[in-house]
């Protein structure tokens, strides 16, 4: 019998797994999938000499994290390259603002847009810089962060306390519109607020966008060299060499609960594996209460909670082989890894109020990745390794474009999406369809097969918004992997800190469990020995 079983072997269930075995624990992990990884997966399904990530691609938070750290994944052979350049966002008019290398000269740019916007960029960076490292701590621990808290608390009284949390609680037009004069600092900070399911006009949506611009001004928008699967098997490797044993294709069908306390699994094979001190869950938040646990085993206010649960946007992706670089207008986006294509803040608020009302967007906003600009190695030189994704309703009530787009996601629905898509980049890239060589299609019920946690196309394991985050995460009181069944975790971008390849919600469980048994300072001195 392990000590523990983990439920997923998506990147927080292998963190889990990593730290308990860090601690001296012997731990096996089942995932449902024929392949680890979760969100974190790459092939050359779309053409044999193209590389494509077939879900996350690029990684800033994972570079940002203190917990992937730790785990020192370049002693497995995982490398890290970047594009020339981090972020771009073009407009029809051919300007373009840019998230570059260099602080410098990222406030060079914006102040073309107006002068006073590049010292606008260098004390938001400023200010990023005094609280940023404490701000992420603070995020990637269990709620409350109190000795990270502490330190956080601090640099933002010295940083302008009341007033910066004020910033962060804006919307993100209106943090935009306070620093930025020009349009572009407020492109920057709009678009990667559309990272996650937050409008321009969302209480909150500043402080995301304001999170990942500086997360992309101080540490890049990193690729894993090869594929997004070169971190997952970086993940997998450390874990066999401490003993931690990995069961593909094995699907957790109940998590067996004996006097309110978790005790083991059974799987759809028929097989009961027993857990000597912990389960824990790389699953969402209603797959594991609902599903593997039952309502026989759980407070009925929990249960009356998860009624309210809400997901994050669905989405649509398209992968492609490019026979050649993208003709973008704007001749900076060319060395740009991530490209945001839409029309302007205006273009981004139009794209949200559409989704809100439950309409397929008929301009759909694309996160646009260049993946050979990023990592040469992911295609032939000359070439490109592209892919775009862009979010829709959940439940789609009607279609604002003209392919009465249902969300059945039969062939047709999924070509006529891929080719609105298509025609957006085109405004911005006259030229860009006639270089595809191969596309593939992932639509919201896709990519849900290939990972059960993407619940019909949503990222995030649950909404981005305020209230559904820290003590409301993912049920209000909550905000902590422990659940009301002893011994049992959520170990998921369900729990605090939410989603992102960070690891924190996979270390905080692992935490949880090992506290539990009074083993989290052995976990402490195992890491660094």
């Amino acid at each position: 019998m392990p000590d523990a079983v983990v439920i997923g072997a998506g990147p927080n269930g292998l963190v889990a797994a990593n730290l308990l075995a860090d601690a001296g624990w012997s731990v096996e992990v089942l995932e449902a999938q024929e392949e680890p990884g979760g969100a974190v997966r790459s092939d050359r399904g779309v053409h044999p000499d193209y590389v494509s990530d077939l879900f996350s691609a690029f990684y800033p938070l994972t570079a940002a994290s203190p917990v992937l750290a730790r785990l020192d994944l370049s002693a497995e052979g995982l490398r890290w390259s970047h594009a020339p350049r981090v972020l771009a966002h073009p407009l029809l008019d051919g300007r373009c603002a840019v998230l570059e290398r260099r602080v410098q000269e990222t406030a060079s740019g914006l102040a073309a847009f107006a002068p006073a916007d590049g010292d606008a960029w260098h004390d938001m960076y400023t200010v990023w810089s005094r609280v940023g490292p404490d701000l992420v701590q603070a995020l990637f621990t269990p709620f409350p962060p109190v000795r990270a808290g502490l330190r956080l608390a601090a640099k933002l009284r010295a940083a302008g306390g009341l007033r910066l949390a004020r910033k962060l609680a804006l919307p993100v037009r209106r943090l935009g519109e306070e620093e930025f004069a020009g349009a572009g600092g407020r492109l920057l900070l709009a678009g990667n607020a559309l990272h996650a399911d937050l409008a321009p006009e969302a209480a909150g949506s500043g402080g995301f966008g304001w999170l990942m611009s500086m997360l992309g001004q101080s540490h890049g928008f990193p690729v894993p060299v090869g594929g997004a699967g070169a971190l997952t098997s970086a993940l997998v490797s450390r874990l066999r060499r401490r003993g931690g044993v990995l069961r593909c294709g094995e699907r957790v069908t109940s998590v067996v609960v004996r006097g309110d306390r978790a005790v083991g699994v059974e799987t759809a094979g028929g097989e009961t594996i027993g857990a000597g001190r912990a389960v824990l869950a790389d699953t969402s938040a209603i797959a594991l209460y609902r599903d593997l646990v039952g309502q026989d085993h759980l407070p009925s206010r929990l249960l009356r909670d998860l009624d309210r649960f809400q997901w994050d946007f669905s989405t649509f992706k398209v992968d492609w082989a490019l026979a050649g670089p993208v003709p973008w207008t704007a001749p900076q986006a060319a060395g740009a890894g991530t490209v945001h294509v839409a029309d302007g803040v205006d273009g981004l608020t139009r794209f949200a109020s559409q989704i809100a009302m439950g309409h397929v967007p008929d301009e759909p906003f694309a996160l646009f990745g260049q993946m050979t600009t990023a990592d040469s190695s992911r295609s032939p030189a000359g070439t490109e390794s592209a892919w775009a994704y862009t979010h829709l309703p959940q439940r789609i009530a009607s279609d604002a474009g003209p392919d009465r787009i249902t969300g059945r996601w039969d062939t047709r629905e999924q070509e006529a999406m891929a080719d609105r898509i298509e025609a957006q980049v085109e405004r911005f890239a006259p030229g860009f369809r006639t270089l595809i060589r191969a596309r593939r299609l992932l639509a919201p019920t896709t990519l849900q097969a290939m990972d059960e946690n993407l619940h019909n196309g949503a990222i995030n394991n649950g909404t981005t918004a305020l209230h559904q985050q820290a003590i409301f995460r993912p049920t209000p009181g909550t905000g902590r992997p422990e659940t009301p069944v002893k011994g049992l975790y959520l170990a998921s971008a369900a729990a605090h800190p939410g989603g992102g390849v960070h690891g924190a919600p996979g270390a905080n469980a692992a935490r949880a469990a090992l506290r539990a048994q009074g083993l989290h300072a052995l976990l402490h001195r195992a890491q660094h020995v």
